[in-house]
């Protein structure tokens, strides 16, 4: 019976190469049988991507439709000449294009023991590290110059991760010939798989390592406190992260370190809070200047500025200090400061202010 290839991957007819490859891995992710799917509508959704993923299969389906390929279907697998490089489940065997599974390649290569990627075995990745520093208020606006100390695991101090004694020699592995992987043929759930492993010899690396390090142990790692200088930008956040890469924990040797996140915690402020960009404050004015106008002093990040209040001023009216609020991260504009002015009123009066406003509200005040 014909199939409807871009029905399997529930894309149309004119999808271009990118919708088809990204519709391809969810839905392989959702129906790989290991995560309880059905291996039927697996081997289907692949054998449609095999064809639709390939320009020129693609221009052949969609002349003769699937009939063109079912005949390398029934021979037991789809590979070479005879049809597409993919899964073929008749019981002879199969090779994966994992480079085009993505993450469910990186998924299959854990389960299976191999690597999903072309060329020489991934090298292994350290741990990524989180950590905290705390900022003033300020400090937050402007940035600030900060050091931070982790405990971690980082490249051996004499080897620099490489696990050899600096006086010995490194040599290309035999084993695997310098690549760091070798083939074999795995009996899987499908059939028999041809994979890629890590050579057991070097564990990937490709080297084969005469004097070991005696302070690492061959290792190519040790736990080391480091202190760590760093510059904290201006108009950072409570809750964002400052990102650097290669700063997380190291896994040994023939591996590459993680990377180190930094999250950002500001302390309150006694006067000032933020929404974004802009900085926000109440000033308390008496109740003549809100009726008369005048001028007041009103404090910024930036210092105190003279902030002009005309007459008849309602209360709880925001003035705008243009420029005077948080930086952007092109460090060439701010913010604004939004000031709220509001009436401020004693707890206690005198019997002279008690009289003046007695009077006041006589005349309609």
């Amino acid at each position: 019976m014909p199939k409807d290839y871009y029905k399997i991957l529930g894309v149309e007819k004119n999808a271009n190469d990118e919708e088809i490859k990204k519709s391809f891995r969810r839905l392989a992710h959702e129906h790989h049988p290991d995560k309880g799917g059905d291996p039927q509508k697996f081997k289907d959704i692949n054998e449609a991507y095999q064809v639709l993923g390939d320009k020129q299969k693609r221009a052949t389906y969609d002349q003769l439709g699937s009939a063109a390929f079912e005949q390398a279907s029934a021979a037991g697998g789809f590979n070479g000449a005879n049809g597409f490089g993919g899964f073929g489940f008749g019981g002879q065997g199969f090779d994966v294009n994992m480079e085009d599974l993505g993450d469910l390649g990186d998924m299959l290569g854990g389960m299976f023991g191999f690597s999903s990627r072309g060329g020489r075995s991934r090298s292994k990745q350290g741990h990524d590290i989180e950590t905290e520093v705390r900022l003033s208020f300020l400090e937050s606006i402007f940035g600030a110059d900060k050091e931070i100390r982790i405990y971690k695991t980082t490249a051996c101090s004499v080897c620099h991760g490489s696990g050899s004694d600096p006086e010995g020699k490194i040599s290309s592995c035999q084993t695997c010939g310098g690549r760091g992987r070798v083939q074999q043929a795995q009996r899987t759930i499908f059939g028999v798989m041809n994979t890629v492993v890590a050579c057991p010899d070097c564990q990937g690396t490709g080297q084969r390592i005469e004097k070991p390090c005696k302070h690492c142990s061959g290792t190519g790692m040790e736990k080391l406190e480091r202190t760590l200088k760093i510059k904290v930008p201006a108009g950072m956040s409570e809750g964002e992260a400052l990102h650097l890469p290669s700063e997380g924990e190291f896994p040994g040797r023939g591996g590459r370190a993680g990377d180190l996140y930094i999250r950002i915690r500001v302390a309150a402020h006694p006067v000032f809070s933020r929404d974004d960009h802009e900085i926000l404050s109440t000033v308390l004015i008496p109740y003549s200047i809100l009726a008369l106008g005048g001028t007041v002093d009103v404090d910024t990040v930036d210092g105190k500025v003279d902030l002009k209040i005309p007459a008849g001023t309602v209360a709880g009216t925001t003035f705008k200090l243009k420029g005077k609020g948080v930086p952007y991260s092109n460090g060439k504009n701010r913010g604004d400061h939004l000031v709220k002015v509001m009436p401020d009123i004693p707890n206690k009066l005198t019997r002279e202010q008690k009289k003046l406003l007695e009077d006041l509200g006589k005349l309609g005040l």
